[in-house]
């Protein structure tokens, strides 16, 4: 079995439930379990500002899947929820983010692996920390720091905890 993250967003139509019904989803995809599932945040919003907060969280699956399948079944249930995306950094009822799928690292037209500035977003690696904090992100820039020290190094952007 693989080790994969996913980043889960939501700021519109009841966050906090998005992300919960998430989490269940996630859980129930073939050949896919949720082991870890980090407390819920809240995070202003980045890029395009005029919109509500996000609720923030991120998972750690075991699956049979591999990268581009389990990215098929990601944006199938973003798009369950209703997800449109009319422009860059719009409102969303739900966001899944592929961050990391073992020590893999690759480049398509779909996706990326390791998620490109996961470690600059302290609303990925604030959770991502508390599920993994001496997981080391496979980029060589990143100097084999671990999640926790990535996330303690980075700049406060307004995260805070709201649901253990």
């Amino acid at each position: 079995m693989s080790r994969a993250y996913v980043a889960l967003g939501s700021n519109m139509h009841s966050p906090a439930h998005q992300i919960l019904k998430a989490f269940d989803e996630l859980d129930a995809m073939p050949n896919t379990e949720v082991v870890k599932r980090s407390s819920l945040y809240r995070t202003a919003p980045l890029g395009y500002e005029d919109q509500p907060d996000f609720i923030n969280a991120v998972v750690e699956l075991k699956t049979r899947l591999d990268p581009e399948k389990l990215l098929r079944y990601l944006l199938a249930i973003e798009n369950l929820h209703g997800r449109e995306r009319p422009f860059p950094n719009a409102p969303r009822p739900l966001d899944l983010d592929l961050l990391l799928y073992d020590d893999l690292r690759m480049q398509t037209e779909d996706l990326t692996l390791p998620h490109p500035r996961m470690h600059m977003r302290g609303f990925v690696l604030l959770p991502l920390a508390e599920i993994a904090p001496d997981l080391v992100i496979p980029e060589p820039e990143l100097a084999n720091q671990t999640v926790a020290e990535l996330a303690a190094a980075c700049p406060d952007q307004g995260v805070t905890r709201v649901i253990p």
